[in-house]
């Protein structure tokens, strides 16, 4: 079996508008304990992470009290998207349609391909691993969509300002057998 430990980033500091080099707040900063604190006994083999600084941030005092590195991997990164005035309008009309994009966006389709092919590398290198994933709430809404396809569009809404969060999900081979979500804060 492989377990996977996905690790939503902490709070962002959304005045920095880069999306790679957006930091985490200092509430954020200071909530990356408590992902420290839920880690630290999954004995853990390698930590992976998108690429954008608030996702390896997020999980930098875990990694570093364990002592693994984080290989960033490009394709763990978040959907690529242009800001837009109505986000929520856009959001509902991309879980309606998969497909569907604005100029300059990436559709969560592609995103969801991206990510799975991403993860399904991750699977095949770490066989019976204990892995732990830095990622994104649109990413990583896109990923457990792809295993469980009732995971829609008011799911990703009660998910949006639970920063970090924690899903876990246990492979046999590329199958997922289990997902749980977990709520860092209960």
């Amino acid at each position: 079996m492989t377990t996977i430990y996905f690790i939503r980033h902490a709070q962002s500091d959304f005045s920095v508008i880069d999306d790679r080099t957006r930091p985490l707040t200092d509430k954020g900063i200071a909530d990356c304990k408590l992902v420290t604190n839920f880690l630290h006994d999954k004995e853990i083999d390698i930590v992976l992470s998108s690429p954008y600084k608030r996702a390896v941030d997020t999980i930098k005092d875990f990694a570093d009290t364990v002592k693994l590195p984080i290989k960033t991997v490009e394709d763990f990164r978040e959907r690529d998207h242009v800001f837009v005035d109505d986000w929520r309008a856009l959001v509902e009309k991309q879980w309606e349609d998969f497909t569907y994009s604005d100029p300059g966006d990436e559709s969560l389709m592609d995103t969801q391909k991206r990510n799975i092919s991403a993860l399904n590398d991750a699977i095949s290198l770490y066989k019976n691993k204990n892995i732990v994933i830095g990622t994104h709430g649109t990413a990583l809404s896109t990923i457990i969509n792809y295993f469980d396809a009732t995971y829609g569009f008011n799911d990703f809404m009660k998910m949006v300002f639970l920063t970090p969060w924690v899903v876990k999900m246990v492979f046999k081979e590329n199958a997922c057998i289990s997902i749980e979500k977990i709520n860092l804060f209960d």
